[in-house]
């Protein structure tokens, strides 16, 4: 059952969809990876899968990249601590101009973490990269 979802994204209207496979993926800050002469941003999630989300639900290991990226700056992110795990809020753009397809796709992160990645233009693919696993519990979100 490897790779049971594979989507691209190629518009904010396709990173919304992506982001929302993602919500409450957990990673370790290592596996975030930025490669500046590939132009590529990198990242193995544990998954949590919603659309199977029966019980505690299943996660998957899941790989996201990003292509054509310029710059990646952090915010209030753990420097130094490679095994720290952050859980995946959402993946949001903000377009340059209303005619540039470049601008800042933003990871938020659950604390007030950020990583803000500036893009050419929207190019990522998620593809789940194994089974899934019982979840240890459903993730829960606390209303405003």
């Amino acid at each position: 059952m490897t790779g049971t979802l594979k989507l691209a994204a190629a518009d904010a209207e396709d990173l919304e969809v992506i982001s929302a496979r993602l919500q409450d993926a957990t990673a370790k800050l290592k596996d975030l990876v930025w490669l500046p002469r590939q132009r590529r941003f990198a990242a193995l999630f544990n998954r949590y899968r919603w659309e199977d989300a029966r019980g505690p639900g299943t996660r998957v290991r899941a790989g996201l990249h990003f292509d054509g990226v310029l710059s990646v700056k952090s915010h209030n992110m753990k420097r130094g601590a490679p095994e720290a795990v952050v859980s995946l809020l959402a993946v949001q753009f903000t377009p340059k101009t209303a005619d540039d397809p470049g601008g800042m796709v933003e990871l938020v992160f659950a604390g007030g973490g950020a990583l803000r990645l500036e893009v050419e233009c929207i190019d990522a693919q998620l593809r789940d990269l194994t089974g899934p696993w019982t979840a240890l519990a459903r993730p829960r979100h606390e209303a405003p």
